[in-house]
C-alpha cells in the first residue's frame, strides 16, 4: 500500500488536545487539511507523525513542545509605552496585535498586561510549552512526489 512520503501531498483530518484533554483544534465536520509534507507549514511533529501513513490509517501521536510550537522565550516578550499604540487600539489583556518585527515580517502578539501606562506584549504562541496530542486519520495521497514530476 501507498505511503505518505516528504513532497507529497496529503489530505488529513485531525484533531488537537491538551494534556488536559481539552480539544483546541480538528478539522471534523469541515474539509480534510490540505498540505505539503516537508514544507514546513505545520509543526514539525504533526508532518513527522503523518510520514509513513497509508491512506484510511489512523494515528494518535503525542508531540512534545520542542515538535510543536516550541518552550517559552523570556527574550519574547517586550514592554512598551502605551502611547506607541495606534491611537485608534484601545488595549486590553487578552487582545492580540500584530507588530513588525526588525527583518519585516508582521508577528502576532498578545496583550499580557497593562500596568501604570505600559502595555505587556508577548510574541510566545499560546500553546508554547505544550505537550500535544493529534489524533490523525490520513484521507488521501492528493499529489505523491512522482506524480509531480512526470
Amino acid at each position: 500500500m501507498t505511503q505518505a512520503k516528504i513532497g507529497d501531498t496529503v489530505k488529513v483530518h485531525y484533531s488537537g488536545m491538551l494534556d488536559t484533554g481539552v480539544l483546541f483544534d480538528t478539522s471534523e465536520g469541515s474539509d480534510p487539511l490540505q498540505f505539503e509534507l516537508g514544507s514546513g507549514g505545520l509543526i514539525a511533529g504533526f508532518e513527522e507523525a503523518v510520514v509513513g501513513m497509508s491512506p484510511g490509517e489512523s494515528k494518535t501521536v503525542h508531540i512534545p513542545p520542542e515538535k510543536a510550537y516550541g518552550r517559552y522565550r523570556e527574550d519574547r516578550v517586550i514592554k512598551i509605552d502605551k502611547t506607541n499604540l495606534p491611537e485608534d487600539i484601545v488595549p486590553a489583556v487578552g487582545m492580540t496585535l500584530e507588530v513588525c518585527a526588525p527583518n519585516g515580517v508582521m508577528v502576532p502578539v498578545q496583550i499580557t498586561e497593562i500596568e501604570e501606562g505600559i502595555v505587556t506584549l508577548d510574541a510566545n504562541h499560546p500553546l508554547s510549552e505544550q505537550t500535544l496530542t493529534f489524533e490523525i486519520k490520513l484521507v488521501e495521497i492528493a499529489v505523491s512526489q512522482e506524480a509531480k514530476g512526470q
